[in-house]
């Protein structure tokens, strides 16, 4: 049974996800698009080697026990994955106007579920708000792992968490201190003070040679 197109949930610079109804059940698809400034041939293979680093990114963090959407198909001669929808909202969409306590909590949690990530060798890539998803059962969900990679490498878990310190600064301005704060004590919890250490040095050093990469540029 060929899935229903409901609508185009984002556009990127290299996939377009889309959301679709497959037996019933509310899916999303996201599809990496050939670049016509590309090889045809060296294109077809990047964007499969992208698309099965991404499975391998969400299955293997969903066995961690992180919270990250199913993976219900894979296509690699149309390079895309087929996943479940999460429905919520977006973490960047309601941080603002929730009470300092609740922040506090959801920070915390994050934290945790970014730790597990790390300790565990997974960089997520593009750590922002949007790509953090509340549902109504309270549960959050990281979504959008196009960036990630399996790196236990001190520098690229500092940027990982230096992209996340700088979305909330552009995006969650009068509340930055307490979102990295809480962050931080539940990432600490799950890696340990030594670790912890080193990452969050990592970043300040990322910070002052102005080596920081956007995930833009880090496609």
């Amino acid at each position: 049974m060929d899935a229903i197109r409901c609508e185009i949930l984002a556009k990127g610079a290299e996939a377009v996800i889309f959301k679709e109804i497959w037996y019933g059940i509310p899916i999303v698809r996201k599809v990496r698009m050939p670049k016509a400034y590309r090889d045809p041939r060296l294109d077809r293979i990047l964007r499969q080697r992208r698309t099965i680093n991404e499975a391998r990114l969400l299955y293997d963090a969903r066995k961690l026990g992180v919270s990250v959407p199913a993976i219900m198909d894979i296509n690699l001669d149309d390079t895309y994955i087929m996943m479940e929808y999460i429905e919520g909202v977006r973490l960047r969409d309601i941080l603002n106007s929730m009470r300092h306590e609740e922040v506090k909590s959801i920070m915390k949690r994050v934290g945790v579920m970014v730790g597990m990530l790390h300790v565990n060798g997974i960089v997520h890539g593009d750590l922002t708000t949007s790509n953090m998803i509340l549902t109504e059962s309270g549960n959050i969900f990281l979504i959008d792992f196009g960036l990630g990679m399996h790196s236990d490498d001190i520098e690229d878990l500092g940027v990982d968490l230096h992209i996340f310190l700088r979305a909330l600064e552009s995006t969650h301005t009068q509340i930055t201190d307490i979102c990295f704060k809480s962050f931080l004590s539940g990432y600490e919890r799950i890696v340990g003070n030594e670790m912890a250490s080193r990452v969050v040095d990592k970043i300040w050093e990322i910070r002052a040679r102005g080596r920081y990469v956007s995930p833009e540029l880090r496609k």
